[in-house]
């Protein structure tokens, strides 16, 4: 029997970059508690393999293709969740990327890509559904940082700038947007997700944090269904980490 406070029954589950990885594992986690959801990322064929999993579950799903980098496919995707749904209850901003790459060797249109995917696309998304959140009277939204945003690594650096932005961003909404919606943020590890095919074995077993290990996906979704659940119902703001310890 699922818990109360981690029931979803009723809600509307946006995601973006929910087609594999943690974005899917938390579209799944919510769809078992009987939340329907939007699955959103680049490739429809990804998005729709993931909707055809959470309707198995019994719940309604819609996939989208969207750059969700690019305010006008974003605008695009949010009008798309209203006009299917009527409503978003839950907002989780997951795309991302970071390429490793020598900070002098990075070029413009690069670091255009990874700023904009890390957070303007997450800003615009959460202030477009904040707003109507606040309007209908109730909304959680997630964002999916890194811990690189709090302890920024070489060959890294616009995507950690661009989480710590994320980061920042979390609290202001939190403030801008209260009482009605929650704004928190899960500061993420390293996770065995698929852009760990191109880590080295040892990094694949190993990892430079306290449990001495990366994450499975699935390890992301307890954090996740607490900050978006009635369980949070006070915290917002909130940036946690979910990274083993480091």
């Amino acid at each position: 029997m699922t818990d109360p406070l981690l029931n979803f029954t009723g809600k509307v589950a946006l995601i973006t970059g929910g087609s594999r990885g943690l974005g899917y594992q938390m579209a799944i986690a919510l769809a078992e508690r009987g939340a329907d959801i939007i699955v959103a990322s680049r490739k429809l064929e990804a998005c729709e393999a993931a909707a055809d999993d959470i309707r198995k579950l019994g719940r309604r799903a819609l996939a989208v293709a969207a750059h969700c980098g690019k305010w006008d496919e974003i605008d695009r995707l949010v009008e798309t969740a209203y006009t299917e749904f009527g409503r978003v209850d839950i907002l989780i901003n997951n795309a991302g990327m970071g390429p490793r790459m020598a900070s002098h060797d990075v070029p413009e249109n690069l670091y255009d890509s990874i700023l904009n995917l890390n957070l303007k696309g997450p800003y615009r998304l959460a202030s477009a559904l904040g707003e109507r959140m606040k309007s209908q009277g109730c909304g959680s939204i997630l964002n999916i940082s890194s811990v690189a945003a709090l302890q920024p690594l070489a060959q890294v650096v616009p995507y950690s700038a661009a989480k710590a932005g994320l980061n920042a961003m979390t609290v202001g909404m939190a403030k801008e947007y209260a009482p009605e919606v929650r704004v928190n943020c899960i500061c993420a590890g390293p996770f065995l997700t698929d852009i760990a095919e191109a880590w080295t074995e040892e990094a694949r077993q190993s990892a430079d944090n306290a449990l001495g290990r990366p994450g499975r996906p699935e390890e992301i979704v307890s954090a996740a269904l607490y900050l978006l659940s009635d369980a949070a119902s006070f915290s917002t703001g909130s940036i946690i980490t979910v990274d083993g310890g480091v």
